[in-house]
């Protein structure tokens, strides 16, 4: 046997036989390349949410809070467990021998240069929360805006210490685990496996030749509502942020109608970016965004407590280690109402995100190693959220405690925080004019990438679909967004989170599973890169004598 035909039989042996070809189940109808039925199942469940909250907002607004009361009530545990489940499983990987893989093979490179790949991290995953709570959630905790962690007294030295623990855990190494792991299945079963780049696909090692059908289908349009849903409470997040700040700038009262129409406006730019394709959208909007999100927390730095806010950086990630146990505890809690309100909402916020993030990150992460991957994809984002909810968080705290500017009463909403607290440090119309376009764009390229991403697993797994796809699914995360905040009225945060919880349930046990057919997989492909090694090995050996 020739060199080249050993190579050929061992990536063959690599690649699971099945007889499915990708788009086999497809629907070609209007210029549309569709799965049936996921679809047909995700975007009529999606429609029908949308006409329900329209007509009865009311009903729909009970309905969200009674599925989140009973879901909180019956399975906080597992949302508690599954980010410890998780990060256990990536650590036990990273420094296994399995962490030598490499995602499409011993002969991958990586598309995009490391700086480019941290960016579209930062901006798919996290930008928009760290805009809206980056000085809004330690404060919280620290003031007492709604429950402080295990129910310290507010303004202490152990709530100040806490309230960046706690606030460093909600985005530190837990959610990264969970948006790590989806993608590293996608991304493997893809790139090694030969299989369509959709969540079913994880699940071959399990279910085999069965994950094309009914099961198959179950997995995928759960994963599509998780994701709408996810995306949805991020978008409305973000505008009901941009919203506070336009208000605030203009010193105007906000609206939902403001909230609804910069939501659909923003829609209508993600739109223009997926037209755009990847390199001229997500990329281009992504590195924009992290240099001008650079600067602006270079300018908090420097105008804001520059002292407090170095000696925080060490302290805060040393004290984030260290609380991190009691934080992921379950048993026991006396501050139920913020374990819930807080970290169970941000776990639950993940988990829905996670089929999208985890599929982009799979996207853009080909030719990486899987030790490589797991290292920059969890710790990369902690680093990063380290700084940037020190830097934030200790200049809101310090105004705080002064007595100085909007922040001398405490906080008034989470949306306002950030406004607030810039509004206290020199050209504030500027720097909020920015915060303001960071936010949209962030959004932005959330939208487009959450396209991107329930585009594929609608298209049962094409890359190449129409472009007219993306864009209906651009636009029906926007109606999405735009219905939760109609369908919340005031309660407009309590109504993104009920959605965003009872949309997670269900993908949970989907993710947690997902663990036990990687790992077999992964096992697998050990073995070839091991067979492939040995006959390598032989070779030279026959070649020498």
């Amino acid at each position: 046997m020739s060199d080249t035909d050993l190579e050929s039989d061992l990536e063959y042996q690599s690649e699971y036989e099945t007889d499915y070809e990708v788009g086999q189940d497809n629907v070609e109808m209007l210029g549309l390349d569709i799965h049936n039925p996921v679809f047909f199942l995700s975007a009529g469940l999606v429609i029908l949410f949308a006409l329900v909250s329209l007509i009865f907002p009311g009903a729909t607004a009970v309905g969200l809070e009674t599925a989140r009361e009973w879901t909180l009530q019956t399975f906080d545990w597992l949302f508690a467990m599954t980010p410890v489940l998780l990060t256990i499983f990536c650590l036990a990987l990273a420094i296994s021998p399995l962490g030598k893989i490499r995602l499409g093979g011993v002969d991958a490179r990586p598309e995009f240069a490391i700086h480019s790949w941290i960016a579209m991290l930062f901006a798919a995953g996290v930008g928009i929360g760290f805009m809206f709570y980056g000085a809004a959630e330690p404060l919280a905790y620290y003031s007492d805006w709604f429950g402080t962690p295990f129910n310290v007294e507010p303004g202490t030295p152990e709530a100040r210490r806490l309230a960046f623990s706690a606030t460093i855990f909600h985005w530190g190494i837990s959610p990264w685990a969970i948006y790590a792991i989806v993608g590293l299945a996608l991304g493997f079963f893809t790139y090694n496996k030969g299989l369509p780049l959709t969540i079913r696909s994880a699940f071959y090692p399990i279910l085999g030749e069965r994950v094309w059908g009914f099961w198959g289908h179950v997995i995928d349009t759960l994963a599509v509502i998780s994701t709408v849903f996810g995306l949805a409470t991020t978008i409305g997040i973000g505008a009901t942020q941009a919203s506070s700040g336009v208000a605030y700038l203009l010193d105007q009262p906000v609206t939902l109608g403001m909230q609804i129409l910069l939501v659909l406006s923003i829609t209508g730019l993600a739109v223009i970016s997926v037209l755009r394709g990847m390199d001229g959208g997500v990329k281009l909007l992504s590195n924009i965004n992290m240099s001008i999100a650079l600067i602006l927390m270079i300018f908090v730095f420097i105008l804001g407590p520059t002292l407090a806010i170095v000696s925080g950086f060490g302290q805060n990630l040393f004290t984030y280690l260290i609380d991190a146990p009691a934080l992921s505890n379950w048993f026991g809690r006396e501050d139920t109402a913020w374990f819930h309100d807080w970290t169970i909402f941000y776990w639950a916020w993940w988990i829905s995100w996670s089929p999208f993030v985890g599929m982009f990150i799979a996207r853009i992460s080909k030719g990486r190693t899987v030790r490589e991957y797991l290292t920059v994809v969890i710790l990369a984002p902690v680093v990063i959220g380290v700084i940037w909810f020190t830097t934030f968080g200790e200049t809101a705290i310090q105004q705080f405690e002064a007595g100085q500017g909007d922040l001398a009463d405490g906080m008034s909403t989470a949306s306002l925080t950030l406004f607030e607290m810039l509004n206290s440090l020199p050209i504030a119309a500027i720097t909020s004019t920015a915060a303001i376009f960071l936010l949209v764009v962030f959004i932005v390229t959330s939208a487009d990438s959450g396209a991107l991403v329930v585009d594929a697993i609608t298209s049962g797994g094409k890359t190449d679909a129409p472009v007219t796809q993306r864009v209906f699914w651009a636009c029906m995360l926007g109606v999405t967004a735009s219905m939760l905040l109609y369908g919340g009225g005031r309660a407009t945060l309590q109504s993104l989170q009920a959605g965003t919880i009872t949309a997670a349930l269900p993908f949970t046990s989907i993710v947690l599973v997902s663990c036990v057919s990687l790992l077999l997989g992964m096992r697998d492909e050990l073995r070839v890169m091991k067979a492939a090694e040995e006959s390598e090995l032989s070779a030279s050996a026959s070649a020498g004598e």
